[in-house]
């Protein structure tokens, strides 16, 4: 019964999975659900999520069988001695010791299968849950850096060289991408939706490796660079701010608690977190909830700039840092941001163009490719692809 009551258990499990997980989607954007009327769709997804789990009585009717079956088997063998052994006693065959000894043998080697029948169900649960677990944990790692002891010579501080990536193999995202940045230069990265701008990034950051070609910094392969070590020399703020449940302070020095309170003063101060978080009741004690929503999304994005800026990083990454906050406060950010950024190598992805008009090069890509190259001035002389998206934004705030 075991091998068929297992089957059943996994494909409960999977129902279940299902249904949690979209209890959980209807629970975290329950105030999306009620401005789009979206109730009664959600209700029926749930019913049509909830009905097949009604025939998980099939399960529970096999695994809940096996405890009172072997308790049945148990009590039949112990009748078929009693009775057996009463007939030979009257007939004088054995004694009535005999029997009683019988009796006793029988329960105390029927017990331990009954018990064992008594936790099957959980131990079949537990398979079926530990197959799904495995199949996430038995997912292949990426490979383990590599052992490089050459450097590229005439490096810069970061090179992408014949770089190929797509996360399909026969779907290319990125095509011989050859780049060149020199240590303390600021580049910007602009583009149309899918031209592979945050894709560049997560392959700087290695979340992902490249499948052919080579990225180097300071003349060593990324893949040569153990992942702390380069994570630690690489700082990023992205555009969905992630703050955990805990203080602000806690959130701003994640990652970096040998921070001195002068440079944790001078950080917050440059970066404006400091003008809102002491007009908090409790200051950078504060407790965050969960998902942060006892905060705006702007202040989620100052603090998310200076827990960066933290690390004190050789290189930054800035995805849409500015997205979420007001023009004033992108204003005061962009000024403490060319400050901080001296002596960094830093990479901006943008689709205001107005806040990277200062940058040392800008690239321009379109599917996945670098097009144009040049800076703010330059790009606009010659009236290509980033002259065509910045005159569209400004015929745009015109009108």
């Amino acid at each position: 019964m075991a091998p068929k009551a297992r089957a059943y258990q996994k494909a409960y499990m999977q129902q279940m999975g299902q249904l949690n997980n979209h209890v959980e989607e209807s629970y975290n954007g329950q105030m999306i659900i009620k401005s789009f009327n979206g109730e009664e769709k959600y209700l029926q997804q749930f019913q049509e999520y909830n009905a097949p789990l009604y025939q998980g009585w099939k399960v529970k009717f096999l695994v809940g069988m096996m405890m009172p079956l072997m308790l049945a088997i148990k009590n039949l063998g112990y009748v078929l001695v009693a009775v057996a052994g009463g007939w030979k006693v009257a007939t004088g065959r054995i004694s009535i010791g005999d029997i009683q000894a019988f009796l006793q043998y029988t329960s105390q080697f029927t017990q331990p299968v009954a018990d064992m029948a008594g936790i099957v169900s959980n131990l079949l649960s537990t398979v079926a849950s530990a197959e799904r677990v495995f199949e996430i944990l038995d997912q292949p790692d990426m490979p383990e850096t590599i052992n490089s002891n050459q450097k590229k010579i005439g490096h810069q501080k970061i090179d992408f060289e014949n770089v190929q990536f797509g996360y399909h193999s026969t779907e290319p995202i990125i095509q011989n991408f050859n780049l060149s940045v020199k240590s303390g230069e600021m580049v910007a990265i602009v583009g149309h939706t899918g031209a592979g701008k945050t894709t560049l990034i997560n392959l700087l950051e290695r979340f992902y490796d490249v499948q052919k070609g080579a990225i180097y910094m300071d003349g060593v392969d990324l893949r040569a660079i153990p992942d702390q070590e380069l994570h630690r020399r690489i700082a990023m703020v992205l555009q969905d701010v992630w703050m955990f449940s805990g203080t602000i302070y806690d959130n701003i020095v994640y990652g970096n608690r040998g921070i001195t309170q002068e440079q944790f003063k001078n950080v917050t101060q440059a970066t404006y977190v400091e003008d809102f978080v002491n007009k908090m009741p409790h200051g950078y004690q504060t407790l965050l909830n969960e998902s942060a929503t006892n905060i705006s999304q702007g202040q989620c994005q100052l603090i998310s700039i200076a827990r960066a800026l933290m690390t004190n990083p050789e290189v930054l990454i800035l995805d849409e840092a500015t997205s979420n906050v007001d023009t004033r406060t992108e204003l005061l950010i962009q000024k403490a941001l060319k400050n901080l950024m001296q002596g960094r190598t830093s990479f901006i992805i943008a689709h205001r163009l107005s806040t990277i008009q200062n940058a040392d090069k800008i690239l321009v890509m379109e599917k996945g490719s670098i097009v144009e190259v040049g800076n703010h001035e330059e790009l606009l002389t010659k009236n290509g692809v980033y002259a065509e998206i910045y005159h569209s934004q400004f015929l745009n705030q015109a009108v």
